[in-house]
């Protein structure tokens, strides 16, 4: 087991530094999501995906354990990379599909969570003793020339991360990543897909206030990596879908007047009763929209699966010949 590593915990409290002076002092003001999993948001999140109201995971191994042989038996790869791998749960059916096809040779994970990365690496290595194990510690948005070469490979990127940017970010980041593969090399993509607001909004806002705290731990991570002083108490959490850009938004809304001090940042910020914070973005697709996103990246989506109810969406994409740099 080998474990690259290019984003130290001193990158990490660099990027929420600029992060966090960026989103705060905007109008309106804003953080990134990947803020809310340390330890405890992970847990959180983990909890999150067990809820009767959040679909996704549920979803999405319904299609991989459908159909994740037949991923084997079309892509025969010998190099699996997952984006964003965390625990590389679900992954485990592509692995022991592919493992089973005899192809599978090398597994490279990157996540930003050394600890993390780590002790999922460690368990896989135990699991698939004949298999390499190349974990590396980095950023899937700068990090993607990082994934080591060689062999026939295919990049999973699951649970509909990609929703988490908005629409020049997800350009930029299928372009990036359509550079780092070459021709004939294969994504796998997990998307949500566009459904009723019912069903959209429930699943970011459960009835046992767990998405409520798992949104309002991004303020405790300031709390502690920042010295700030907020008040989790004074925030409601807020889930709505906005249709006109089809995407789910959870803020955070202030309950009252508030100044809010981030000593490491020298930073001062206020907050008027019932003024929000934009704390993440979920976008959702269908069919013809992540066929088109990845046809301007460069890649051909080859097969289309999604689950019974037709709630989420897996394809599997090639690229196409290197597109030509300008």
């Amino acid at each position: 087991m080998r474990i690259d590593v290019h984003l130290t915990p001193e990158d990490l409290t660099e990027q929420l530094r600029a992060d966090a002076r960026a989103g705060l002092t905007a109008t309106p003001k804003w953080l990134p999501p990947k803020y809310f999993y340390d330890a405890y948001g992970s847990d959180l999140f983990e909890r999150i995906t067990a809820l009767p109201e959040y679909y996704p995971t549920r979803a999405e191994r319904e299609i991989l354990t459908a159909h994740a042989a037949d991923i084997a038996r079309e892509t025969g790869v010998k190099t699996l990379v997952e984006l964003g791998s965390g625990s590389s749960d679900k992954t485990r059916l592509l692995l022991d599909a592919l493992h089973a096809h005899g192809t599978l040779g090398r597994f490279v994970p990157l996540d930003v969570s050394q600890p993390a990365l780590a002790a999922a690496t460690e368990a896989i290595a135990a699991d698939y003793s004949d298999i390499e194990v190349h974990a590396i510690v980095g950023d899937f948005t700068r990090d993607l020339d990082r994934i080591p070469g060689g062999g026939s490979r295919m990049v999973v990127f699951l649970g509909s991360t990609i929703g988490n940017l908005n629409p020049g970010e997800r350009a930029a980041f299928l372009r990036e990543l359509r550079g780092a593969l070459e021709p004939g090399e294969w994504l796998l993509l997990g998307t949500d897909l566009v459904k009723d607001e019912q069903t959209l909004v429930a699943a970011y806002d459960d009835e046992q206030g767990i998405t409520a705290e798992f949104n309002t731990n991004v303020l405790r991570v300031l709390n502690r990596s920042l010295g700030a002083d907020f008040d989790l108490t004074a925030f409601d959490h807020v889930a709505l879908w906005d249709a006109q850009h089809r995407w789910i938004e959870m803020r955070l809304r202030a309950q009252r007047e508030m100044r809010v001090h981030l000593p490491a940042l020298d930073l001062e910020i206020e907050f008027r009763p019932g003024e929000e914070l934009r704390t993440e973005i979920s976008a959702k697709f269908d069919r013809q929209s992540v066929a088109t996103e990845l046809a301007g990246a460069g890649f051909t989506m080859r097969q289309w699966w999604t689950d019974p109810q037709g709630r989420f969406g897996l394809s599997l994409s090639r690229t196409s010949e290197r597109p030509t740099r300008h």
